[in-house]
């Protein structure tokens, strides 16, 4: 008997479909999931980059890697003004609503120490971090390794703790500090897109960076990017977490870039 049943042909796809966004980043691209994973702990936001999925143009199976601090800030403010076709995916249409208003951003991993701030990194033993500074280079008082110098590492900087302040501040002072300059891994003296996002006027009590002093020994966490509200107005906070965000009851969210398969 004919198959009558009428209507719209689905693609058949072995794996799930995820969609993809292409946003400049530094000197090229960056192809990110879209929307974030989430709302889950970081450490579940991972797990679920590594599954398989269909690519949404050809069909070939992928997955993702987490994206790096500079990637995961390269993916909540596009450069609109450049590029129009991604005005309705700049920070106040897509990331505020989407990601700030409802919880916040895990932008990657970092490492605290007694000396400073290790962002894009998970390895604990001083002796390889030290060697990871012995191999970057110094740029405006944060030390900054180039991508390709040591295999497997992606955007690591140092931030010493004299290169940058904590507590509420300006947006213009947060840009300026090594902080912002580490997490967008940026050789120039100002972290343009954290400013562009702090500076934007519901961010009337401007930032507030937790303060990090006092470790003593190298303790990894979660870098969180989010919003606080307040009876004069909201403010853009830079936070952490334990390593997997196990305590977060509701979590957040995470940008995966995009990964060939096997």
């Amino acid at each position: 008997m004919a198959n009558n049943r009428y209507g719209m042909i689905k693609s058949k796809r072995k794996f799930p479909v995820r969609r993809l966004l292409k946003v400049p980043h530094k000197e090229g691209s960056l192809i990110v999931s879209y929307p974030a994973f989430g709302e889950n702990t970081y450490k579940e936001n991972i797990g679920f980059m590594r599954k398989n999925y269909s690519h949404p143009k050809t069909g070939k199976k992928m997955n993702f890697v987490p994206a790096t601090t500079s990637e995961s800030i390269s993916a909540i403010n596009p450069n609109a003004e450049k590029y129009p076709e991604l005005s309705k995916y700049t920070f106040e249409k897509f990331a505020k609503p989407q990601i700030f208003e409802e919880s916040w951003l895990h932008a990657g991993y970092f490492v605290g120490t007694q000396d400073g701030v290790y962002v894009n990194t998970t390895d604990l033993n001083d002796r390889n971090l030290k060697g990871l500074i012995d191999k970057s280079e110094k740029v405006n008082g944060i030390y900054l390794l180039p991508n390709g110098t040591v295999e497997g590492v992606r955007d690591f900087a140092f931030a010493p703790y004299e290169s940058f302040e904590t507590g509420a501040q300006e947006s213009g002072k947060f840009a300026e500090g090594g902080l912002a300059r580490a997490l967008e891994h940026t050789p120039e003296k100002v972290a343009k897109n954290l400013k562009e996002i702090s500076s934007l006027k519901f961010y009337k009590k401007g930032v507030n960076v937790l303060s990090f002093e006092g470790v003593k020994e190298p303790v990894l966490r979660v870098a969180h990017l989010g919003s606080s509200w307040y009876l004069r107005g909201s403010i853009f906070d830079f936070y952490c977490s334990n390593w997997d965000d196990d305590y977060d009851e509701d979590g957040g969210y995470a940008f995966g870039v995009e990964s060939v398969a096997d």
